[in-house]
């Protein structure tokens, strides 16, 4: 059985064909990322790398709990690993500042 570390790398290994296969699966989601890479000044594959980065550092136990049971349940967990991690950092991204 697979572990978690091996579908992180398969997710790495495929965020290029990640944002053309976003694009056709989900048009929306695609715009986001595309919208939120601009205005960050990076590059789509870029901005999914980074939600891979920020995901494994910053998600709560509860949002890695829900990857983890929702990777359980597919065919392609480096896809679905890497559609989770994007999710959450376009819904990071548009959150307000907590305030001081």
């Amino acid at each position: 059985m697979p572990m978690l570390g091996d579908f992180l790398a398969a997710a790495r290994r495929s965020s290029g064909e990640f944002t053309r296969w976003l694009e056709a699966a989900d048009p929306e989601m695609a715009a986001q990322v595309a919208e939120t890479a601009s205005r960050w000044g990076v590059s789509e594959t870029s901005f999914v790398r980074t939600a891979m980065a920020d995901f494994s550092r910053f998600a709560s136990e509860e949002d890695w709990a829900t990857l983890t049971s929702h990777l359980k349940n597919t065919d392609d967990p480096g896809t679905a690993c890497l559609l989770g991690m994007t999710h959450w950092r376009l819904a990071q991204a548009v959150r307000p500042a907590p305030a001081d």
